[in-house]
């Protein structure tokens, strides 16, 4: 049929279409209405992550700079779980995407399953140390005493229930990976919608709800995130989604389980290289007192703001990369991270200039103490200065995943966050005498160096032949 009687879709009903969900073939359908009916929900899914990171920072400040600084040491930890959860969902994501491409939903199905039992099992021992070992934790991340006595019972919980955050992750990539972007962002939107509604009331005691500081906050997460893991398990047992999972799917497979294991054995060690190093930067930061841990938390929470919506651009392209190659598209897929990138690029662009004008204001909504915004003012500042690189090098790694290909971004992880941006941090901000500062320049030299890599990794093309 000719192109009048079937017009291409205006703007307003394909981002429609993106928010209710659709049935379009991302393999067959124009690169860039791909783009936008994938990014859409995963860029909404993020924007609500990014939106309770401050809220909940923003009620525990509340508190004081201990009560931040027990949430910003508990971050740090959390940042090894949240590498774990990555890892496995990188792995599950690119698998279930290659089904798709393949058009075998019988095999993407039985991808999730096992998926979701690795998920589990590796969650098990992470709750118990978790639960045994917070206050020995906090005390050698440069935890104050009033923050090891007083902010273990968050530490505990939150680490106790990290079964809940690992099942998020993963099912969440489990439909990202199929398509079904959507869905992962009603899932969000549901969970820390809960999580901002409760958070005031437990942290606070508004109302008929206890008083239970800094506790309150990781109690109202917990709630949220678990109410999500419900809904996630009820849509994949619905049998209504691109990936429908029946009772003939839950058995262990030795092959496919080998095969995820290596993929995310792989991806995980990647994630851990960057998160750790998160977690030695806090130690580092830690070193000049609460007051400079509270204005590195407050600062990087909104910085996480801006990165966690880019996140969704990028794990866009991860499933367009997956799906393509799994249909023998590979050019097309080349074509697609690049234009990501770019739409990409134009967004952080922006926000990080806002960031470095409006920085003292921006501060100023979270805390009034003056050393602690000092420090949050700095590190908004130099931070943001590297937003534009950022922008490429998320999608381009997460295209590297999305290919199958994690050992390429898990070298340039390496070589970046350890060889460069540590060593940096600690020169810069102790022997140089940098202070915070120094630690925030070699955040944005590290990430920056890593964009360049990425782009020169990607242009090779040999995630092109990687099968999954």
């Amino acid at each position: 049929m000719s192109t009048d009687e079937n017009p291409a879709p205006s703007l307003w009903a394909s981002l429609k279409e993106a928010v209710h969900g659709t049935e379009q073939d991302f393999t067959e359908a124009p690169v860039g209405r791909a783009i936008l009916l994938l990014a859409v929900p995963m860029v909404l899914e993020m924007v609500m992550e990014s939106i309770f990171a401050v809220v909940d920072v923003f009620f525990v400040s509340r508190l004081g700079a201990e009560a931040i600084a027990t949430v910003g040491l508990t971050e740090s930890l959390l940042a090894l779980l949240y590498a774990l959860a990555m890892g496995l969902s990188i792995g599950a994501m690119a698998m279930i995407a290659r089904r798709t491409g393949e058009k075998d939903p019988e095999a993407a199905a039985r991808v999730a399953v096992q998926a979701i039992g690795l998920g589990i099992l590796v969650s098990l021992p992470i709750g118990v140390a978790g639960v045994l070992f917070a206050q020995p934790l906090l005390t050698l991340l440069g935890g104050s005493p009033w923050v090891v006595e007083h902010g273990f019972r968050y530490t505990q919980l939150m680490l106790g229930s990290n079964v809940i955050i690992l099942l998020l992750f993963l099912i969440n990539a489990i439909f990202r990976g199929a398509g079904d972007a959507s869905i992962a962002m009603r899932v969000l939107w549901l969970s820390n919608s809960i999580n901002i509604v409760l958070c005031p009331c437990l942290v606070l005691g508004l109302g008929p709800f206890p008083e239970l500081g800094v506790v309150g906050a990781a109690t109202a997460t917990t709630i949220g995130r678990g109410v999500g893991v419900c809904y996630q398990l009820y849509r994949l047992f619905l049998g209504k989604g691109r990936v429908a999972v029946r009772r003939e799917h839950l058995r262990f497979e030795p092959a496919t389980m080998l095969v995820m294991t290596r993929l995310s054995g792989s991806a995980i060690f990647q994630m851990l290289i960057g998160t750790a190093s998160w977690t030695v930067l806090v130690r580092i930061v830690a070193a000049a007192g609460s007051a400079a841990v509270a204005g590195y938390t407050i600062g990087m929470r909104i910085i996480l703001f801006a990165l966690l919506p880019s996140w969704g651009m990028s794990n866009a392209a991860a499933t367009l990369v997956g799906q393509n190659l799994g249909a023998r598209k590979p050019e097309r897929a080349e074509q697609a991270v690049w234009r990501a990138g770019f739409y990409n690029m134009v967004f952080l662009g922006l926000v990080g200039l806002a960031f470095i004008v409006f920085a003292e204001p921006l501060i100023g909504t979270f805390t009034q103490e003056p050393e602690v915004r000092a420090i949050a003012v700095r590190c908004l500042r130099i931070v943001s200065a590297g937003f534009i690189f950022y922008a490429y090098g998320m999608v381009l790694t997460q295209a590297l995943n999305g290919a199958g290909d994690t050992t390429t971004p898990t070298l340039i992880n390496l070589v970046c966050f350890w060889v460069v941006e540590l060593p940096l941090a600690w020169l810069l901000t102790g022997p140089l005498g940098l202070g915070p500062s120094g630690t925030f320049t070699s955040i944005s030299i590290a990430f920056s160096l890593s964009a360049l890599l990425g782009a020169w990794a990607f242009r090779r093309g040999r995630w092109k032949s990687r099968r999954v």
